[in-house]
């Protein structure tokens, strides 16, 4: 077996994904993929406008580093904070019905 891993292969193995997404409610699961969602979304944003963090940061009044930590999806920014990013990405925050 190689040890090469697909890139749509988690290092951990499909069992371990799991046994701890078996103790996930499905409130939590949703929570999860609203949060994995929107970091994409902010990344593929700064990268459409060719901005580095760097350049987000300080147009948003934020550190390089917070930007890398809400990217990475290290830590839970504000509603403000995120409002505040997508304004100068040129984005907003839409509100709706789950389908």
């Amino acid at each position: 077996m190689s040890d090469e891993i697909r890139k749509d292969q988690s290092p951990v193995g499909d069992d371990a994904l799991a046994y701890v997404n078996s103790f996930l409610t499905k409130d939590e699961k949703a929570e999860i993929a609203l949060e994995v969602q929107l970091m994409k979304e902010l990344t593929a944003a700064r990268k459409e406008k060719k901005m580095t963090q760097k350049q987000l940061g300080e147009l948003c009044g934020l550190p390089q580093s917070a930007i890398a930590r809400i990217e990475k999806g290290e830590n839970s920014p504000s509603i403000a904070t995120v409002t505040k990013v997508l304004s100068v990405l040129g984005k907003r925050l839409y509100i709706g019905d789950i389908a």
